[in-house]
This record gives C-alpha cells, sequence and structure tokens, in this order.
C-alpha cells in the first residue's frame, strides 16, 4: 500500500505554492486520494479477526495490523507527505480537515496496534508452552506463570484493561487449555490400553483443568488485593463452561476405571455383570471388560456439551449394569461394621442394612425375571447363582445377627435390672463423706438403653423378642422420666457444690451428710426394679432445696463481708496536697505531715467497717447453728477463714498504697520542693537529703502502723481480744501489725520506696556538682587574695579585667535555670543562684574599694611631684 504522491513540482516555499490555485486543486485532488485508501485500510483492518481458535492467533492478528499501519504510517511522515500537509494548510483548502481526521484515526489505530503487539508479546512463550509444550506438566506448569503475566497485562496495558478485550483473549486461552486435554485423554485409543496407563492420562486431564480454574481465581484476588479499581469480574460461564464438562467427563472416566478395577480385584474369577438391557446382554456377561465396550463404540464425543445427555445416558447403564456386583461387594466389606441409618442400634439396624441390600439384588432379579428366558439361559443361571449365593449368605448373618443378641439379652437383662440407681465417682464408697470431689451418676447402663432400643426395632424387622425385653421396651417411658429428674436433680445438686469454698463445706458439713445420708439409698438400696425410685426423688429435690436456700444466705452474707474488705483493700493512704496559689509546692515537712493528717481521717471509716464483720458472721451463726453468740465451736473454721481473708487484705492494702507511692515517686510530676543553699563551704538541699529520707521512712512506717488499728479475733471467735495487761500500768492490744510488718512483700515494697526516693536525691544532688565551679568565690580568702594582688601594682586594666570577671558571674548566674524537677521533686535554685550572686558582688565591691585606695595614693604621689617641680 503505497500513498501517490502528487506530479506538480514542489521546490518552492510554501507560502508561494499556497498561492497558485493549479497546484493548490492538484493538491486537494491527491490529499483526497490518500484520505479514501487511508479510510479503507483502516475500514479493512477493524474488520479483521484472528485466524484460528486458539490466543496465539490473536498475537498473529495484532502483528500483522501492526505492520500494515506502521508502514503507511512511515509514509505519511515522509518530507513530500509533511509539505503537501502545510501547503493544503496555508491554502486553508476546505479538504485538510477531512485528511487531518483519517490521519489522526491512523495514528489512534497504530499506536493501539504497537502497544498491544508489546504486551501479548509477553505472553507468547506461555502461549506456545500451552499450545505444544510436551506433556501434560509443561502445560500445568504454564498455567500459574501465563495467569500472573495476564494481570500485569490487564495492570499496564492501555487497550487490555476491558472485558472486551480480555474476555474474549480468556476464552481463547480456555478453549487452548481444552484442546491439549482433549489431545491427552484421547478418547480414540483411551479404552484400548491397559487400565493404569489410561487412568494416569484421564487424572492429568482434569488435573489441568481444575488447576486452570483454580488459578484463575487466584489471580482474581491478587487483582483485587493489588488495590487496582479494576477488578476481574468476567463471564465465568464463558470461560468455565467448557472446562467444567471436560472436568466432570473426567471424573465419569475414572468412576469407571475405579469400578472395573475393583471387580477384578474382588471378584475375577466370578465376577457376572448383569444389566437390565436384554439386547446387550450377551456382549456384557463376558466378563468386566465388557462393562466399557459402550465407552468403546461410542459415536459422539464425550466432551461435547451438546453431547450431555447421551454421555449420562451410557453412564447410567454403566452403573445399572455393577449394582449386583456392587451390593455383594458393599456385603462382603461392611460385614463387620456396617454403615448403620440415623438412630438405629448396632444389632437391628445390622439387619436393616442387610436386608436392604438383599431388596436391592432382589429388585434387578424381578425385572429380570419379567423377560421371557433371560434367566433360563446359560448366564441367566449364573446371574441367578450368584444371587441365591448372596442371599443366602445374608440371611445366615442376619440369623447370626439375631441369635447372639437374643441370648445376651436374656442374660444380661435381668442383671442390668438389679444396678442400683446412683454410682459415688471420684471417691470410695465407703468413705462418702463431705469432700467436695464426691459426685454422683445416674446408673442407668447404656446396655439396659440399647436393649430397649433394639426390642423395638426388632418388633418392627418381625422378629420375636424375649417376654422380659418386651416387658422393659414398654417401661421406656418410666425410665426416661426416672433418669431424667434424677439427672436433673444430681446436676443442681453438683452445681450447689461446686459454689462452696472449703469454709463453708465445713461450716455446712452437717447439712450435706444429711443430704448425702438421703442419697445412700439411691446407690446402696434401690435398684431399677424398685417401687420408691419416686418418693426417693422427692426426697432428695427437698433436701438439696433446703440446702439450697442456706447456702444462698451464707453467700449473701459473704458478698457484705467482701464488699467492706473491698473498701478496705481499696484505701487510698497517701493522699497528697495541692500546689499552694495553684502551683506552689509544698515543703517535704508540709507534704508528710499533710500525708499523715489525711491517713488519720481515714482510718475510721476502715475500722467501721471492719467492726462490721462480726455481727454479720454472728447472723451465719444463727443461720447454721440457732445462737448468736459469735463462738459457736462449730463456726471456729469458718472464723478463721474469715481471719485469714482480713489478714490477705491488709497485707494487700499495705503493698498497693506503698506501690502507688513508689510509682509516684518514680512519675515525672513534682508534688514537693525543696531548696539548693550555700553552706559554706558546701552546696547542700534544704531540708537535706537524710532528712527527706528520714521523713519518707517515717510515712511509710506510719502507713504500715494504720494495721495497728485492726484488733486480732480471739481464737475460734470472732470477737475482738480484749487488750492484756503484761504489766502493772502497759495494756497490749494484739492486732495485725506484727503480722503484716513482717510481711516480705511490705518489706520489699518498703525497701523499693526508699531505695527510689534515694536516687531521686542522688541525682539532684549531681546536678549541682556543676554549681561548684563557682566555688572559689566563697572558698576562696577574699582578703588575702587581694592583698597578694595589690602588692603586684596592678595597672587600671588588671582591675578592669577582674571586676568584668566578677560582673560576668553575677550575670551568668541570673541566667541558670530556677528550677530543676527530677520525678516527684522540684529543686528550687533561686536561694542558691542569690547567695552566688551576692558573693560575686563581694568581690566586686572590694576590687572597687581597692581600685580607689591605689587611684588616691597615685593622686596624692602625682600631686607632690607638680609641688617639688
Amino acid at each position: 500500500i503505497e500513498l501517490e504522491m502528487p506530479t506538480v513540482n514542489l521546490d518552492r516555499e510554501v507560502a508561494l505554492l499556497a498561492t497558485v490555485p493549479s497546484v493548490v486543486q492538484s493538491l486537494e485532488s491527491c490529499a483526497m486520494t490518500w484520505k479514501k485508501l487511508i479510510s479503507g485500510v483502516l475500514k479493512q483492518q477493524l474488520r479483521k479477526v484472528p485466524q484460528g481458535n486458539g490466543p496465539l492467533a490473536e498475537i498473529d492478528l495484532w502483528r500483522d495490523k501492526n505492520a500494515t499501519l506502521s508502514d503507511l504510517t512511515e509514509q505519511t511522515k515522509l518530507p513530500g507527505v509533511q509539505k503537501v500537509l502545510k501547503i493544503l494548510q496555508e491554502a486553508e483548502s476546505e479538504h485538510i480537515g477531512e485528511l487531518q481526521i483519517v490521519l489522526s484515526d491512523l495514528k489512534k489505530y497504530h499506536v493501539e496496534a504497537l502497544d498491544n503487539v508489546k504486551f501479548l508479546s509477553t505472553l507468547e512463550r506461555h502461549l506456545q508452552n500451552l499450545a505444544h509444550g510436551p506433556g501434560s506438566d509443561s502445560v500445568l506448569n504454564t498455567i500459574p506463570s501465563l495467569l500472573n503475566a495476564l494481570r500485569m497485562v490487564w495492570v499496564m496495558s492501555r487497550h487490555y484493561n476491558k472485558d472486551e478485550r480480555m474476555v474474549p483473549l480468556m476464552k481463547r486461552i480456555s478453549w487452548q487449555i481444552s484442546t491439549r486435554v482433549y489431545e491427552i485423554v484421547d478418547l480414540h485409543t483411551l479404552f484400548k490400553e491397559d487400565r493404569a496407563a489410561a487412568k494416569k492420562r484421564v487424572t492429568e486431564g482434569k488435573t489441568i483443568l481444575e488447576h486452570w480454574k483454580k488459578c484463575y481465581f487466584t489471580t482474581c484476588a491478587q487483582v483485587e488485593e493489588s488495590g487496582s479499581e479494576r477488578y476481574w469480574k468476567f463471564d465465568l460461564k464463558s470461560l468455565f463452561e467448557q472446562t467444567d464438562h471436560m472436568t466432570a467427563i473426567c471424573q465419569d472416566l475414572l468412576d469407571i476405571f475405579q469400578v472395573t478395577e475393583e471387580l477384578y480385584n474382588v471378584f475375577i474369577p466370578e465376577l457376572t455383570t448383569v444389566t437390565a438391557n436384554p439386547t446387550r446382554i450377551e456382549a456384557l456377561l463376558g466378563g468386566v471388560n465388557e462393562l466399557i465396550s459402550p465407552m468403546k463404540e461410542l459415536r459422539f464425543d464425550p466432551f461435547s456439551i451438546i453431547r450431555t445427555r447421551d454421555w449420562k445416558s451410557v453412564m447410567r447403564q454403566f452403573r445399572e449394569e455393577v449394582s449386583v456386583e456392587n451390593v455383594k461387594q458393599i456385603f462382603v466389606q461392611n460385614l463387620e461394621d456396617p454403615p448403620l441409618y440415623k438412630n438405629h442400634p448396632p444389632v437391628a439396624g445390622a439387619i436393616s442394612w442387610s436386608r436392604s441390600l438383599f431388596y436391592r439384588i432382589k429388585h434387578t432379579i424381578l425385572r429380570f425375571q419379567e423377560v421371557e428366558g433371560l434367566l433360563t439361559s446359560e448366564h441367566g443361571k449364573k446371574v441367578k447363582q450368584i444371587y441365591l449365593q448372596v442371599a443366602k449368605k445374608m440371611k445366615e448373618y442376619e440369623d447370626q445377627k439375631y441369635k447372639e443378641w437374643r441370648e445376651r439379652t436374656e442374660q444380661m437383662l435381668p442383671l442390668l435390672l438389679k444396678d442400683h440407681l446412683l454410682t459415688v465417682s471420684s471417691v470410695a464408697e465407703e468413705s462418702v463423706t463431705t469432700k467436695k470431689s464426691t459426685c454422683f451418676a445416674v446408673n442407668f447402663s447404656p446396655m439396659l438403653q440399647e436393649m430397649i432400643i433394639e426390642t423395638k426395632y426388632m418388633e418392627q424387622l418381625g422378629l420375636p423378642v424375649p417376654e422380659i425385653a418386651r416387658y422393659v421396651a414398654l417401661q421406656e417411658d418410666k425410665y426416661l422420666r426416672y433418669t431424667g429428674k434424677l439427672t436433673s436433680m444430681l446436676d443442681r445438686y453438683h452445681t450447689l457444690m461446686e459454689t462452696l469454698n472449703e469454709a463453708e463445706t465445713k461450716l455446712l458439713r452437717d447439712y450435706i451428710q444429711e443430704l448425702l445420708r438421703i442419697f445412700k439409698s439411691g446407690h446402696k438400696r434401690l435398684t431399677w426394679n424398685s417401687l420408691g425410685i419416686g418418693e426417693f426423688i422427692v426426697q432428695c429435690t427437698q433436701a438439696i432445696g433446703k440446702l439450697e436456700s442456706l447456702v444462698h444466705q451464707i453467700h449473701n452474707i459473704s458478698e457484705d463481708i467482701s464488699s467492706k474488705l473491698l473498701f478496705i483493700e481499696s484505701a487510698n493512704l497517701f493522699k497528697f496536697p495541692l500546689p499552694k496559689n495553684g502551683h506552689e509546692l509544698p515543703e517535704p515537712k508540709a507534704f508528710f505531715d499533710y500525708v499523715k493528717c489525711e491517713r488519720a481521717k481515714d482510718v475510721a471509716p476502715l475500722v467501721r467497717n471492719y467492726s462490721a464483720i462480726p455481727p454479720l458472721l454472728m447472723e451465719v451463726e444463727g443461720r447454721v447453728a440457732n445462737t448468736n453468740t459469735g463462738k459457736s465451736p462449730k463456726l471456729a473454721s469458718y472464723y478463721a477463714y474469715w481471719e485469714k481473708r482480713i489478714y490477705q487484705v491488709l497485707i494487700q492494702l499495705i503493698v498497693k498504697n506503698l506501690q502507688a507511692f513508689n510509682a509516684v515517686a518514680l512519675a515525672n510530676v513534682p508534688l514537693l520542693q525543696i531548696k539548693a543553699v550555700l553552706s559554706v563551704p558546701e552546696i547542700t538541699f534544704q531540708p537535706s537529703a537524710s532528712e527527706i529520707d528520714k521523713m519518707t521512712a517515717a510515712s511509710i512506717q506510719d502507713c504500715v502502723e494504720v494495721t495497728k488499728h485492726f484488733v486480732r479475733w480471739m481464737h475460734g471467735t470472732c470477737i475482738e481480744c480484749p487488750p492484756q495487761h503484761v504489766r502493772k500500768d502497759e495494756a497490749v492490744a494484739f492486732n495485725f501489725y506484727s503480722d503484716v510488718s513482717q510481711s516480705p512483700l511490705i518489706i520489699e515494697q518498703a525497701a523499693l520506696v526508699t531505695q527510689n526516693v534515694h536516687k531521686v536525691l542522688a541525682s539532684l544532688s549531681k546536678y549541682l556538682d556543676q554549681w561548684n565551679r563557682y566555688d572559689l568565690l566563697w572558698n576562696s580568702d577574699r582578703g588575702t587574695v587581694l592583698e597578694g594582688f595589690a602588692a603586684e601594682k596592678p595597672a587600671c586594666v588588671a582591675f578592669d579585667e577582674q571586676l568584668q570577671f566578677y560582673m560576668k558571674v553575677a550575670q551568668e548566674v541570673t541566667q541558670q535555670p530556677q528550677i530543676k524537677d527530677e520525678q516527684f521533686i522540684r529543686l528550687q535554685l533561686a536561694p542558691l543562684a542569690l547567695s552566688v550572686q551576692e558573693n560575686a558582688k563581694g568581690w566586686t565591691t572590694s576590687l572597687g574599694k581597692l581600685l580607689n585606695e591605689s587611684a588616691r595614693e597615685e593622686l596624692v604621689r602625682l600631686q607632690e611631684e607638680i609641688q617639688v617641680g
């Protein structure tokens, strides 16, 4: 395709040529010819379609388009063509617009073709492997990389990023995969080779088809996860309808090979096949190989979707033909562990299973009987013989199962009915006490339940059952009612016992023993033949209800006591003062005095809550022992339990408060302030670090001594112990302090707080070391230093240098930070800065006096010299 060039001479300038009418007219004619030629080429290229069904044909199409459009585009870039366009444009020809539109279309389609060739070329290697790669492994390994490449094309291409372009390409790929699987499976030769090789080829084909679909959906997810706004939402039917159909056909073929292989392994040499189609019975009874003769003689392509109904007919016929042998195989393989229908018991279920198999093969034989002479033929007799053998084995199996069940039922049922209602677990029956581990269970044997169900199903099967079994089965509702009530009653008992702790179990020992005494007849005397089962359940239920009521009352009181202990444990023994005037922090003594004062206020409500506990325990005493003394022997262990709880709560109270104080000490929030002062010759704190350590230790000790307000109870009671006179005028109160103060947890936490406060002070002390650079101001003897300086008869410049030095020090000190916050302590540096500044000013004043005296002496000397002269 070539653009025809004009015959006129175009050597002159564009502007001059554009004014010559004959030239313009000739060029317009040429432009119209070009327009028609290019338009025709574009229409022809747009009509082109791939020559073939595979994806490689699409790449060839775009290469062909690109070659044609590239050649034409290059011609439009020639100097002669470009000059014609400029002349027509300069002449404002009415034809230049139409030509420019066509040239724009040419450029657009050329760019598209070039872009598509570039991106589709990245797929070519994968598509070549898909179409011509050796063996199934080549196809299998190509699919993931091909789809990954397609994903990249979708993301990066400007044209293959739309459904209308990508779906047709995908359909071609699906067609190519189907074609390769068709070649691998090769139905023409599949049933003419050995089963292992054929099965391998079908498996490979099915694996490829499934892998194609799996990899597609994996790539869909990757496209979505990549953040692209364009997802793969292609029409799945158009992509996978054929491959899914072929997958199903491959599975059918595998089923055929599996069935025939099993029949060979299990039934040779007595394998016989029966079919409901009398016209083909002779061929099929030749052996297992004849089962697949319909597949060898297929006159249609099973992989074709339009022949789906024909293939289903072949498969249905195949399955019918192997039904008798399948039944025999199922029966033989499952004799020991037959599959049971839902809710069927083992024996009756096994008999029902055997009978259902028998009815299946009997149905087949009855159908054959309808065909005259079919069962009287030689092959028919063989089929009938197999049927009779299997039916005989099934009848023997049923009789044996029934006989064993009847004998076992007649022997075991009377013994099971003599079982006691309850069993005791976790402890021996002889040692049933109030231990929490004592548990009971309903002793209704699963074997007894099974025998009842077996009896009902045996009667449904028309088999005679023993009289005792029929009688027990008729009582099933009664047994279910009893076992349900017993189970509910025991659940209630166990739930109640689980709510009791060890102290409560000891407290209620007498009540629990009374309940166990009532239970005893259930696991010692009453059996499933007894008449008093209902009355026993009522007695147990009433006794459990009585104990439940008492436990509920005790638990309510326990909750009241626990709430009071929680109040004590949650107390804040370190309440800190707020800054004065909103910002001024207290000094250490005021800080710790405030903490101590607030702590003293909070002790009274804690003690009131503690004192309210004994009356509550006396209330428990009234419920359990019908007394109100606070010293009932029956509650001795219960008193001890709560006293131990109180001790633990006080430990927690002190530990938690010390932990809280420690956390505050380490937090970067200042709560108190100290001063840095000059105490010649040292810089120190006011108050000193040792004084602050003592205040901290005293506050910690005062916190622990809060427990002195909690008076211990007398042994075996909940009555507070009165003060004991150890000496004439000295009374000693027995409280929790002596025990709490020795707790390792408290000792450790108190040491930690003290250590951390000391570290804060040490850090501040280290910070003050930088002020020691001014120590010459106060550590030097000013008089001696200045006398030595004066003796040197310094010039005014020397005086000026010294004065400037001390003035600089005074000014430098004023620019230093006035405070230093270190965790919970604020160090006030202003007093120290003022002292240093005053020392510097003192040196300045002394130097000034010395300078004044020196100047006066010099002035007197000068006057004397003038007078002499």
